[in-house]
């Protein structure tokens, strides 16, 4: 399933963003790249400017100021207008310096809050410390792990489920110096054969999803669907059935089609 926007996060501090209109939608918008460290300006200093949010009652004068923007260069948003936006804002959950950015291309701001709201509930208030505190860490972790692959394994392992630097827990960041000092946690690897139950992303076991998001290879058999492989890492090697596995893939997912023989999952088995 393609996207039909990028997700990205545009830093604008220090920088000026143009912002149009009066009321509360152009408040909040003002509020929102406030927010954000950036200075809100008007038209006559777009050319210092990226970015604009448009936020103008009238219609008519809302698309031409942002047609007037868009010849300038700045990419535009039009409140309440997706078909006249180049980005639209989404929905942010704030745990400094993590954001969760929740959004539905404009179908719905509402359904985008309401899905916000609920992940408020399920991410801790600790959640940015333990950001912080691995950001702090780089260095031991390049030290402890360096190669990259080993320490990107390591970090997969503790930072998982019931792991030691599980994020869900409140407090893991507390436990960021214990780790790197204790001993190196059981990180996967070998091979997993995955027997797909169907082509639906969503019919993925827990397992399932977590051994395609570690992976370092994905092999896909015949058949199998590219929503699926849309859930591996972007950095995932992508291998066709019969093709070798190359030696620095510690860990490599075998997908097999829905109707093949097989577990659902299987063990740990050693390379080929």
């Amino acid at each position: 399933m393609a996207l039909n926007s990028l997700p990205l996060f545009h830093r604008v501090s220090g920088q000026r963003v143009v912002v149009l209109g009066d009321g509360d939608a152009a408040d909040a918008k003002r509020r929102l790249v406030e927010r954000a460290g950036g200075i809100c300006c008007g038209e006559p200093e777009a050319h210092h400017a990226r970015l604009a949010f448009v936020a103008i009652d009238d219609a008519k004068t809302g698309e031409a100021a942002a047609i007037r923007l868009r010849c300038r260069g700045l990419l535009v948003n039009v409140t309440d207008r997706p078909e006249l936006c180049d980005f639209t804002v989404p929905s942010i959950l704030d745990r400094d310096p993590v954001i969760v950015a929740v959004g539905t291309g404009g179908a719905s701001a509402g359904l985008a809050k309401q899905l916000r709201l609920r992940l408020e509930g399920l991410l801790p208030p600790s959640l940015g410390a333990l950001a912080s505190a691995l950001s702090d860490a780089r260095d031991a972790l390049r030290t402890r792990w360096p190669d990259g692959g080993a320490r990107r394994r390591a970090l997969d392992s503790a930072l998982t489920s019931g792991g030691p630097l599980d994020p869900l827990r409140a407090q893991s960041a507390d436990h960021v110096q214990a780790w790197l000092n204790g001993d190196e946690a059981a990180s996967a690897s070998g091979i997993i054969d995955v027997y797909l139950a169907s082509d639906d992303p969503d019919d993925l076991t827990l397992r399932q999803a977590r051994a395609l998001g570690e992976a370092d290879a994905v092999v896909a058999g015949p058949g199998v669907h590219d929503a699926i492989l849309s859930r591996a890492r972007a950095d995932a090697i992508r291998l066709g059935a019969g093709e070798k596995i190359p030696t620095q893939a510690a860990l490599t997912v075998r997908l097999h089609a829905p109707g093949d023989q097989g577990e659902t999952i299987s063990r740990f088995s050693n390379r080929n």
